[in-house]
């Protein structure tokens, strides 16, 4: 289904272009990223507003194949078990939800690789005990997917990255104690176009609407 146009401005403004026409990919071509894109994605993500002005977040990048693939496999033993402790309905529920993305069924095989195949994952933390910290980091994630996209990168949100704390490779971060991982995103150059998900319509409740001029 495809998504209906806000109203004609969607066509011209670059900004609308770049939020309709980001997705999550799952599949990435074996290209590196240059480091001033990646920085430059990461300048993003820090324009994001915060409360207070308290910027919480912080990034840990990894661009090494070695090493993204061996915490990935670390990260997938940790998620399998935990997939398993959710119980028979959910996990027949979340069967029919993969089978909407064949490749992710790779999971029940033993071959799910968490972050994709991409060659740069960006683990971003914040601080254990400040409670704006999930929905700060939020906004600087979709500030880094959305650049990524305007910058010809396509990317994925990750959340099964906050296991990364439970692996034995987790040291390699050097994240300290006191920050944990909210979300990992991955970036690269996308080597599949997937469509648009439905979207819901019908969740809007409008208190008090001025009549359209």
């Amino acid at each position: 289904m495809k998504t209906v146009l806000i109203n004609k401005a969607t066509k011209s403004s670059e900004t609308l272009k770049t939020i309709y026409g980001r997705r999550s990919v799952r599949k990435y071509k074996d290209i590196p990223v240059n480091n001033e894109v990646i920085d430059q994605v990461l300048d993003a993500g820090r324009m994001a507003p915060s409360a207070i002005n308290r910027q919480p977040w912080k990034f840990y990048v990894l661009t090494k194949k070695e090493t993204i693939q061996s915490l990935s496999k670390e990260i997938g033993k940790i998620a399998g078990k935990e997939f398993l402790k959710i119980g028979p309905k959910q996990i027949l529920k979340a069967v029919g939800h993969l089978l909407h993305y064949p490749h992710d069924l790779r999971f029940f095989k033993g071959e799910y690789f968490i972050f994709h195949g991409a060659p740069v994952v960006i683990f971003i933390t914040g601080p254990r005990d400040n409670e704006w910290a999930p929905l700060d980091i939020g906004m600087c994630s979709q500030n880094i997917m959305l650049a990524a996209k305007s910058l010809g990168l396509d990317s994925c949100p990750v959340g099964m990255g906050k296991y990364a704390e439970q692996t034995k490779n987790y040291s390699q971060l050097h994240i300290p104690s006191t920050e944990q991982i909210y979300l990992s995103i991955v970036l690269g150059y996308g080597d599949e176009k997937p469509e648009m998900p439905k979207r819901t319509r019908d969740n809007i409740v409008y208190i008090d609407r001025m009549e359209s001029w």
